[in-house]
């Protein structure tokens, strides 16, 4: 057995005190929290906090080399220009060792899960021989109807190997303005396919493309000569548009959410499916200088957790990083609320929460050392 102390321990919904002592089997897992004079002996003491290894619920691993390739700030039609443009590295290799990077990266700064997007199998080898517990969201994407098989049997090629070597994986949609209504109904239909996940209201153009027509990105699709005559404009909100392609999801995880109203919350919520928020706040300044507004999501009682995006859109790949932003811009908001949303809520949003997301006997949730305003795994 291994026991622990530190300053406080935060269990995945709260901070228990000082007085507590976390208890471990050999292999990491959980066997009870005690009061200290319950303990007995061979107590460690921690110093900081520890709580349980956090849950980055959105990642784009395969862009790690393209840390500092997108100037900060030019919007988002912009910046997906730029990334289709320049996402091609030089050779596999830099590729791979900034894949390598980025994982260890994470696995340092305590995340222990990840929700991560694939267009490509970059990244198979690499989740193969990570210790990070790995879902990987295959995106499919193509905004004109008549492609719309033809894009969907190219994500499952994809999707087929990550299946075939035994990892998690879900065929996802990338976002409203990147797929058609045929691809949507397509993804809809596919059964037992969980978690979704999909880029939501990340700019106000989005917005602007469904409900009049017009915004940046019809300049995104000129430059890249597709022709968007076949769309039809909704009149609605974008996430009210694609939302009801999926009346039988059982978990949706909506990301970024950037310019998502009271209106579109109440709308979410009020489906059959669980709606999670996954916010993404130093990638939102990275590309549109904003951050979503967070306190109408809590007044909303949505279920909120946090992602870090990608290299491309971010400095660091750090949950706590994307809290010490939160609480910089929010300080109202408890750091006990922040930190069950990178722990708790992010273990549900993915279903893994039998073995992740807090400290409750027989899980396996690793543990992560806050002290310093710096987090770090905890090794034990």
């Amino acid at each position: 057995m291994t026991k622990l102390t530190a300053d406080d321990i935060f269990d995945g919904q709260r901070f228990l005190g000082p007085d507590r002592v976390l208890i471990l089997e050999d292999d990491g897992t959980v066997s009870a929290i005690v009061p200290r004079s319950w303990a007995g002996e061979d107590v460690r003491k921690i110093d900081g906090w520890l709580c349980p290894g956090f849950i980055n619920t959105h990642c784009h691993l395969e862009l790690s080399h393209m840390k500092g390739v997108v100037p900060e700030g030019t919007g988002l039609p912009a910046f997906l220009t730029t990334v289709m443009e320049r996402r091609q590295p030089a050779t596999p290799d830099i590729l791979e060792e900034a894949i390598l990077d980025a994982a260890e990266e994470m696995r340092q700064e305590g995340i222990v899960a990840v929700g991560d997007i694939c267009n490509t199998t970059a990244t198979l080898s690499a989740k193969q021989q990570s210790p990070i517990y790995w879902h990987s969201f295959i995106e499919c994407m193509g905004f004109i109807d008549k492609v719309a098989h033809q894009r969907l049997e190219q994500s499952l090629t994809v999707y087929g190997r990550f299946a075939a070597d035994g990892l998690p994986c879900s065929l996802v949609p990338h976002a409203p303005y990147s797929v058609s209504s045929t691809l949507f109904q397509l993804l809809g239909s596919i059964e037992n396919n969980t978690p979704l996940t999909i880029h939501n209201q990340e700019c106000a153009d989005e917005d602007a493309l469904f409900q009049n027509g017009n915004g940046a990105f019809l300049e995104f699709y000129r430059h890249f000569g597709m022709d968007i005559s076949g769309f039809s404009p909704s009149g609605k909100s974008s996430l009210q548009t694609y939302l009801p392609y999926f009346p039988h999801a059982d978990k949706l995880l909506l990301v970024h959410n950037t310019y998502t109203t009271m209106a579109d919350i109440h709308f979410a919520q009020e489906g059959a499916a669980s709606i999670y928020w996954c916010l993404c706040p130093n990638a939102n300044a990275y590309i549109e200088k904003r951050l979503p507004d967070i306190p109408t999501f809590l007044r909303a009682e949505g279920r909120i957790t946090l992602g870090t995006d990608s290299l491309a859109s971010n400095h660091r790949l750090s949950l706590w990083s994307e809290i010490s932003t939160i609480r910089k811009y929010y300080p109202e908001i408890p750091l006990a609320a922040l930190l069950q949303w990178a722990t708790y809520n992010g273990a549900e949003a993915l279903g893994i929460s039998g073995v992740y997301g807090s400290f409750e006997k027989g899980k396996r949730p690793g543990i992560v050392q806050i002290q310093d305003d710096h987090a770090k795994a905890c090794t034990i």
